[in-house]
């Protein structure tokens, strides 16, 4: 595989980047966390529980005494993983790389049932609910939740406004 710095493109170093901005709307991809990291080794089925767990890993990630590691001293973390926990670099490495960028698996999914459809369908709605939304379902906000007093001297609920009769 490429080594960082060659000119070539090296993957470990892009899913390093990626995995560095995930989760992390501020992140420049330089640096990585240790639950960045975490989450790329539970992804890549690195940490299984039985060999390297978390809690091995977040022992020698804080030996580098940083919140973040950037991208040198990540690779010394795994190398010094590695070297403790028994087991290859290179295989460790070919899993982080092979298993692609940060993804949302096992992430909550929304249901779609009947009893959720009935109770989100904004038409079925009565009373002061049905003020709450527009006609296509939309929100409409603050608007939908205060009413607007009116100013204009009439008595409030009055439904006959504007209906006198002005040719006395």
């Amino acid at each position: 595989s490429p080594r960082p710095g060659s000119g070539a493109k090296n993957p470990l170093t892009e899913l390093f980047r990626a995995f560095a901005k995930f989760g992390d709307s501020k992140a420049d991809g330089k640096a990585i966390s240790l639950s960045q990291s975490d989450k790329w080794m539970k992804q890549a089925k690195v940490i299984d529980g039985k060999k390297i767990t978390a809690t091995d890993t977040g022992i020698y990630f804080k030996k580098h005494k940083s919140l973040k590691l950037g991208l040198a001293d990540y690779q010394k973390f795994l190398e010094e993983l590695a070297k403790a926990k028994k087991v290859e670099l290179t295989e460790i490495r070919e899993k982080m790389i092979q298993c692609g960028p940060p993804g949302t698996t096992g992430t909550t999914v929304t249901m779609k049932t009947a009893a959720v459809d009935r109770l989100t369908d904004s038409a079925k709605y009565t009373g002061s609910s049905r003020m709450r939304f527009d006609e296509s379902g939309r929100g409409r906000g603050m608007d939908g939740r205060r009413d607007k007093p009116d100013g204009s001297g009439y008595v409030q609920g009055y439904d006959n406004k504007n209906s006198y009769d002005k040719s006395h």
